[in-house]
């Protein structure tokens, strides 16, 4: 059966799912009704077979009252590594002005920059910019296609 898991963290966040709601004495109902999903869909969170939005994480999260972080940690969306940090995901992950694609899609981005600038890090820099000054033209004050003025 472990197979038809979604994946590792999934399966783990299912299963603090289900101890909170337990010990918080909810019925799987219950729950479903107080964070606004359907019964089935928080049944397959917990069993691990459904991987839920950081929207319905933040739902359940508030109905079991417990952080947030900590569910999106369990699920993958915040990396414990980033401890305090990780204003930028929350900030993300809490802008209601976003879709839940848009939220998606601004925190792949940034992870693919944190990857890139640690990769980065390892490497000694090669100085592609010095070459790319001797080739860019510099505005004089005199050049009449300079738009560097300070009129207000």
């Amino acid at each position: 059966m472990a197979k038809g898991k979604v994946g590792k963290t999934v399966g783990s966040l299912g299963d603090y799912l289900k101890e909170q709601r337990v010990s918080a004495r909810l019925s799987l109902r219950q729950l479903a009704d107080q964070a606004g999903v359907s019964n089935p869909y928080l049944s397959q969170i917990e069993r691990g077979l459904r991987k839920p939005s950081a929207e319905v994480l933040q739902q359940i999260a508030k109905a079991l009252r417990i952080s947030a972080e900590q569910l999106y940690i369990r699920a993958g969306i915040l990396s414990p590594d980033d401890g305090v940090g990780g204003s930028v995901e929350l900030a993300i992950l809490g802008d209601t002005g976003l879709t839940e694609r848009q939220k998606q899609s601004l925190l792949d981005v940034y992870a693919s920059f944190l990857a890139l600038n640690a990769a980065e890090a390892g490497e000694p820099e090669d100085e592609p910019d010095a070459d790319d000054a001797d080739s860019a033209p510099i505005p004089t004050e005199n050049d009449p296609g300079s738009t560097t003025t300070n009129e207000g």
